[in-house]
């Protein structure tokens, strides 16, 4: 029982650590064009390593049309970008 146990918290402590391993992290870059009819913002960005992509300019989703208010063209930026439903999208903006 208390090999079971022990296997089992190893296992969530495992598992714990990868995801903090996986978690996304803020990047930095300049918005470059809105579009909030679309809900959707043009952002020259850093590099992206959470999705293993390189610095560019390129469209993101917004996950939120409320971020788009708070964002004006030029501004310095700093988010974090995932893929939700298989499109890129700005998940957090600080």
């Amino acid at each position: 029982m208390k090999t079971m146990i022990r296997f089992a918290l190893t296992s969530v402590l495992v598992a714990a650590a990868a995801l903090a391993a996986h978690a996304a992290e803020f990047s930095k870059g300049t918005v470059k064009k809105l579009d909030e009819k679309a809900g959707k913002v043009t952002i020259i960005h850093e590099e992206l390593k959470n999705l293993e992509m390189p610095a560019m300019t390129m469209v993101f989703r917004v996950g939120d049309n409320a971020m788009l208010t708070k964002l004006k063209e030029g501004a310095k930026i700093e988010f974090i970008a995932e893929r939700v439903n298989g499109k890129l999208t700005v998940t957090a903006i600080k």
